[in-house]
């Protein structure tokens, strides 16, 4: 497509070209300075203009096509020449980053089963770290949460890359913490995300677990509540074992954990005779006693059950029911 000024370019290049050495505010053409400006700032764009010696205001001439065409080829094969030495500079500094480096890194946590990082930036950049290096979970406690603006949207971002590599991101809060609308917003762009969120009544600490290889708990004396990064110390754990321990804790409150009312997908396409269905299971009645109370058929009894665990995001019927109750359904 050609340029606004494109008419204007051609018509001055052609203008010099047919009286050599003019320069471009004296070739005559009727044109106030804004758009002669234009004009001649598309063809030194296109390199049809070259300085031809110093002075107020500089000189330009204009070249031939062949001549242009030859400069830009020069300028790109220099360009891409730069780009290829420093390609070949990062490839040498990450082959000595590889063999020197990483080799000290791994015999230090090996013959280190607890490490200790302090400071809210190392912590930080610990956890960027773990995120950009989960492959397949990161599980998390949150008793506490930062509501600042910066705070929320580094989590956010952490916890994207985990889910942008198909990792699985579980993650418990507080159920008073969703009261907050900073906090339930982004709880609800996580779920959006893919992620999965539980609440419970209380936690008594915030813990961090990455693939079954990487556990982050808080340092003695760092205090059990807030996020992570707001804490002044962090145990990083590097044992098999004690990892594995980490994990079991998580899944002991992840059990007894609930997904809030407010996360729960479809929970407002509810119909009456949902509700029903659910008060009736909810009283112990089996799909047969179901189908006769509501004169209906065994097999419509099941596609509705089928339809309130799958809007609900439950996992049973009976878990249907308890959701549909923290609703204030049934």
């Amino acid at each position: 497509m050609e340029s606004p000024t494109g008419g204007d370019a051609t018509q001055l290049y052609a203008r010099l070209l047919a009286e050599p050495g003019r320069p471009p505010a004296g070739t005559g053409l009727d044109w106030d300075a804004a758009r002669l400006a234009a004009a001649t700032a598309e063809l030194l764009a296109l390199g049809l203009l070259q300085p031809t010696a110093a002075g107020r205001p500089p000189a330009h001439a204009a070249v031939s096509v062949d001549t242009a065409v030859r400069q830009l080829l020069i300028d790109a094969d220099e360009q891409v020449t730069a780009l290829v030495g420093a390609l070949r500079r990062a490839r040498d500094s990450v082959d000595h980053l590889h063999t020197r480096y990483l080799p000290v890194q791994h015999r230090h946590r090996a013959g280190t089963a607890l490490e200790v990082v302090r400071g809210a930036d190392r912590i930080a950049a610990l956890l960027e770290d773990a995120a950009r290096g989960a492959r397949t979970e990161a599980l998390s406690l949150r008793p506490g949460q930062d509501l600042s603006e910066a705070a929320l949207a580094g989590k956010l971002a952490r916890e994207r890359l985990a889910l942008a590599r198909g990792a699985e991101l579980r993650t418990i809060y507080p159920a008073a913490a969703l009261r907050r609308p900073a906090v339930l917003a982004h709880a609800r762009e996580l779920t959006a995300a893919g992620a999965r969120i539980r609440v419970a009544h209380s936690l008594p600490l915030w813990l961090i677990v990455v693939d079954a290889r990487l556990a982050i708990l808080p340092a003695p004396g760092a205090g059990p509540d807030g996020d992570a990064p707001a804490a002044g110390a962090a145990v990083v754990v590097h044992e098999p074992a004690l990892v594995a321990l980490v994990a079991e804790l998580f899944e002991y409150f992840w059990s007894a954990a609930w997904t809030p009312p407010e996360l729960l997908p479809g929970a407002d396409d509810m119909t009456d005779r949902h509700v029903e269905v659910l008060r009736l299971l909810t009283a112990g009645l089996t799909d047969a006693a179901i189908a006769r109370k509501l004169e209906v058929s065994e097999r419509t009894v099941r596609r509705l059950v089928a339809e309130l665990t799958a809007g609900l995001g439950a996992e049973s019927r009976f878990q249907a029911g308890v959701y549909a109750a923290r609703l204030g359904r049934v």
